[in-house]
């Protein structure tokens, strides 16, 4: 028996030896592929030695003696921090992760090339001006991607997947770009579901949805003609699962998904220090590494701090000592679909502008990895593809095309960004923000000059007069018709405003020329609380405080759908906690505080009423869809508001319940889930214990490897739709933060050096790189750091320092 036991013994010992060895040996490799941030590198096209200094947030400096080795020296950079990063955008937009993730991202992969993004860019490389500067710089750029993924050890994840690398190309960044405006279309979540509501439970049912442009403020109710075609049940289902899929897509392949955003500029006349200030915190999913890669670029005439995306060369944030800008989403609506009309003797054939037009279509392969490739075919119309028959399995019946002014237009973005880039006067800010055609941006600018200006940015089309694109068109009438695009000085925007201040959060815009723009906006409250924090005139704003103003956590959209109820809940309370818990809420300002309960109870009631409410008429998919909608956020206030929707009664029931009864059952089950959850003592309910924050990677996905390569959970604060938009996704407790600020950034044109930014998570995708994760910590805070800029301030926190070097 001893014996036995010795020899176990021995066996325990070398298989924990072996697989400490096996760890070992697996941080050696990770390790051995982290970037290299000292010494000298040979770039084989450079035309001189290009000097790059690291701070200490493993942000690089770049100087070099011209813009080409500029940028060829970003792209070698950005490739050994964030290559796997650009990998999997790069297979999202072309539709070809399945290749390295396998049969699960097959629906992805068919949604996308149905998207027609590749094909897109290929078409559109063909008529790009190959002499224009910002093709020659983004050749440089990929170039020195190119020659990183040559001669360089590629990352981990690479080994993990067994990805063969491929050259990146011009196809690829604007395949990318055509991602990044997809994410912003919110028409594949919001239309379907809007007309399903209208077409299958009537007009009564729409009227909580806010749907009308308002031009003065107010909202007022406009009929709109239904199409003639009816859609069945399998159409609905179709389309439901366009919905579902492109949301499974980020969650699966970790790309983040752009959302919202927070930007104002203020006039010098209203900042302690005489010149203007410009804030910024565009609104992104969350993922690992993070979306944007900060890098400080110099040459002879040109120099900028940049945010930049993965496989663009050109900042999409940005600013340098004499000028600057940030984003937001313009949130217009760009996408319309179609239900096209079918010619009864040829279903090849559809009806558009008088007669029968056919459809094309071509076939693609898409390669899966451990299965056989798939073939699938890809249907165009006059209209645009038709995106409900991306799947095979749920087609539906009638097609249905996807109108997108991505695809419409000649979107000169490259263009746009390059010289955004320079420009340092309004008229140059004004002249790069017209060529930006989708997606819609708003441009927050600003100078040390003094001035400060905002474009919504998007070449807008026009539609035939009462057409309402909140929902599916007819194909076979003139609602479809697209008569021609409106100027861009038509654009809502504004330069150097008398109240000395611009603020831009998604909101709906009032244009001078009182041209509509349709769009799938955010709630006004964001704008609102900002507004209103702006716009005291005896407020002198500088860096510290307008900290406070972007970590704001509060607006008044809570009490708007607290106050009709706080009266049926009182009168429901059954004892003295309840009493007190309903007295907590009532009294509570909407500040969403990490030691607060109030957000709690309140989110999760949010949740149950929705679902009490709607969830028997719409059914689970389409109820889920509806969630995921900027449209829920509009109809909430005026569902409570309303003591005589129809959506008060419970079709499952014969009783016919009504608004009192759905907000008890409501408040019933808010207060069971919480306990189910969280037990009886308060403490754990908290908006802290219940409101996280995790930064996701990839391979995050495959347990138990999410405890490697993931960062969190975090506690959060802040909450959705308030200037510290901290989002989560309507539902039950506990929340998972899903996106918020993807940077924070402040920069007071006095000294334009002394800027303050964050990223949430770090500057590095490298595994094991100390700048991995050493930012999340200070973000979640709510803390700062230099973006430096000064010759003096770069030496001094100078970490290391690389050349690269020509070939000799």
């Amino acid at each position: 028996m001893k014996r036995t036991f010795k020899v176990l013994f021995i066996l325990l010992i070398v298989l924990i030896t072996a697989l400490a060895i096996a760890i070992a040996a697996g941080v050696w490799h990770a390790r051995s592929k982290l970037p290299q941030r000292s010494g000298t590198l040979t770039l084989s096209q450079l035309k001189a030695p290009v000097l790059v200094n690291w701070d200490e947030r493993g942000v690089p400096h770049l100087q070099a003696q011209n813009e080409i080795d500029l940028y060829r020296a970003l792209g070698f950079l950005h490739a050994q921090d964030r290559l796997f990063q650009m990998e999997m955008v790069r297979r999202l937009a072309r539709g070809e992760l399945a290749e390295i993730l396998g049969p699960k991202l097959l629906d992805t992969d068919r949604l996308f090339r149905t998207l027609e993004l590749r094909a897109h860019a290929e078409e559109r490389v063909k008529r790009i001006d190959r002499n224009s500067p910002a093709w020659v710089g983004l050749l440089a750029y990929l170039d020195g991607i190119n020659e990183f993924q040559d001669t360089r050890p590629l990352p981990v994840e690479f080994d993990l997947l067994r990805i063969q690398p491929q050259h990146y190309t011009p196809v690829d960044t604007l395949a990318v770009a055509g991602y990044l405006a997809y994410s912003f279309a919110a028409t594949l979540r919001t239309e379907p579901v809007l007309s399903y509501v209208r077409d299958q439970l009537g007009p009564d049912y729409l009227q909580v949805f806010d749907l009308e442009w308002q031009p003065l403020g107010v909202v007022g109710p406009v009929a709109q003609k239904a199409p003639a075609r009816k859609l069945a049940a399998a159409d609905w289902q179709a389309l439901a699962r366009v919905s579902e899929v492109s949301q499974q897509a980020m969650d699966l392949a970790g790309v983040p998904l752009f959302e919202g955003s927070n930007a104002w500029a203020i006039s010098g006349r209203r900042t302690a220090s005489g010149k203007p200030l410009l804030a910024g915190d565009p609104h992104i999913a969350y993922a690992l590494p993070a979306v944007w890669y900060e890098a400080h670029l110099s040459a002879p005439g040109f120099e900028l701090y940049g945010h930049h995306q993965a496989l663009n060369p050109f900042a999409l944030l940005g600013h340098n000592k004499q000028f600057g800008w940030s984003l937001t989403m313009f949130q217009n609506d760009d996408m319309d679909l179609v239900a096209l009309k079918v010619n009864p003797d040829n279903p090849r054939q559809v009806w558009h502008q008088g007669q029968w037009v056919a459809l094309q279509s071509r076939t693609e392969t898409i390669t899966v990895k451990n299965a056989d490739p798939v073939n699938i075919t890809l249907t165009r119309s006059p209209h645009g593809p038709l995106i409900n028959q991306a799947f095979p399995d749920s087609m539906g019946q009638a097609p249905i095309a996807m109108w997108w002014t991505f695809l419409e237009t000649e979107n000169p973005i490259l263009d746009a960004f390059h010289e955004l880039n320079r420009a340092d006067t309004l008229p140059k800010a004004r002249a790069a923000a017209s060529k930006i055609h989708a997606p819609g941006l708003n441009v927050v600018w600003a100078n040390a000059a003094g001035d400060i200006g905002w474009w919504a940015a998007a070449r807008l089309v026009q539609r035939p007069p009462s057409v309402n694109p909140s929902f599916i068109l007819d194909g076979g009438s003139e609602q479809a018709d697209k008569p021609g695009y409106y100027r861009f000085a038509d654009n809502p925007q504004e330069e150097n405003p008398a109240r000395g201040y611009i603020v831009s959060a998604n909101h709906q815009p009032v244009p001078r020329s009182g041209v509509p723009v349709p769009g799938y906006y955010n709630l006004p409250e964001r704008a609102r609380r900002l507004d209103q924090l702006l716009r005291p005139t005896g407020t002198l704003w500088n860096l510290q405080n307008s900290q406070a103003l972007q970590l704001d956590e509060q607006t008044d959209y809570a009490a708007r759908v607290l106050g009709p109820l706080l009266p049926l809940l009182r009168e429901m309370s059954t004892d003295t906690i309840e009493r007190a818990l309903i007295d907590q809420v009532a009294e509570w300002d909407g500040r969403h505080s990490t030691a607060s309960i109030a957000p709690t109870v309140y989110n999760q009631f949010v949740y149950e009423l929705l679902k009490a409410t709607m969830a028997d008429e719409l059914g689970e998919v389409q109820f889920n869809n509806l969630l995921r909608t900027r449209a829920i956020d509009h109809a909430l206030p005026r569902l409570v508001a309303d003591p005589r929707s129809p959506w008060w009664d419970d079709r499952r029931t014969e009783k016919k319940e009504n608004r009192s009864d759905t907000v008890q059952q409501a408040w019933r089950a808010t207060l069971k889930h919480l306990q189910d959850l969280r037990g009886l003592s308060l403490p754990g309910w908290t908006w802290g214990k219940n409101h996280t924050v995790t930064h996701g990677h990839p391979l995050g996905r495959l347990k138990p490897l999410d405890k490697l390569f993931d960062v969190g959970p975090l506690q959060a604060p802040g909450g959705r739709e308030i200037p510290n938009n901290l989002a989560h996704a309507l539902g039950p407790a506990p929340w998972s933060v899903n996106y918020g600020p993807s940077t924070r950034r402040l920069i007071d044109f006095a000294d334009a050096g002394k800027a303050l930014g964050i990223n949430p998570v770090g500057q590095s995708g490298a595994l094991f790189d100390p700048h991995y994760a050493d930012q999340a910590q200070d973000f979640i805070a709510g803390r700062y750091q230099p973006m430096h800029l000064n010759p003096a301030d770069v030496k001094a926190v100078t970490r290391s320092t690389l050349v690269l070097q020509p070939a000799p």
